[in-house]
């Protein structure tokens, strides 16, 4: 009894076993990229890391790393925006899912937190860099990391007129305390002090409703 002939796909070519896509493999090395960049940038700042650096650390080629971004400038925009958005997103969800300030707002700080303590290189560079990108970022709240806050605020009823006030305390009330676990003036996971900046936020906010 003669075997079955081997099954054509759509193309007429026997089924066989494919390799890995290229788009998956170009995917890998932009992630790859992605994350040399971000670790070398928290670490020396974008003027100290040159393309060669990145290059190096990610084991392809210059001319393979400017194939997905033209420019150094470019990579650490991109890097900034997406990044900073993704935050303001999960931010919003944050707000959007509970309704009493209380949670809110304890569950923003966690996540801040607990964002610092995973990637310490990825907050370090938001936080030292954020001045070189602000002016590029939306004004949608999703995309916005003060404009999610202040859409929150407003939201807990804090009069317009001290919205902008009371995000940059807000704000500063978990910024200033990452600043110094950064350079290791707070010891262990930033989470262990997650209540304690909670509380302080949730001050400057009632305080900003009162009046």
């Amino acid at each position: 009894m003669r075997a079955a002939p081997a099954r054509r796909g759509r193309e007429g070519g026997a089924a066989r076993a494919r390799g890995p896509d290229p788009r998956a493999r170009g995917a890998d090395t932009r992630a790859r990229i992605e994350a040399v960049a971000l670790e070398l940038f928290a670490q020396k700042g974008v003027a100290g890391t040159s393309v060669r650096d990145i290059a190096l650390g990610v084991g392809v080629s210059e001319g393979a790393l400017y194939r997905h971004f033209p420019s150094k400038e470019q990579l650490a925009r991109e890097l900034f925006l997406t990044r900073y958005a993704g935050l303001a997103a999960q931010i919003c969800q944050l707000d959007a899912a509970e309704p009493q300030l209380e949670p809110k707002l304890r569950a923003v700080v966690r996540l801040a937190c607990g964002l610092f303590d995973a990637e310490p290189a990825l907050f370090a560079y938001l936080l030292i860099h954020q001045h070189e990108h602000l002016g590029t970022v939306p004004d949608a709240p999703d995309a916005n990391v003060v404009e999610a806050v202040a859409q929150m605020l407003r939201g807990a009823g804090v009069p317009p007129a001290r919205v902008t006030l009371a995000s940059a305390m807000a704000l500063g009330c978990v910024v200033q305390p990452a600043v110094f676990a950064l350079y290791g003036r707070i010891e262990g996971p930033l989470a262990a002090q997650a209540e304690a900046i909670a509380a302080a936020v949730l001050g400057v906010v009632e305080r900003a409703k009162a009046g």
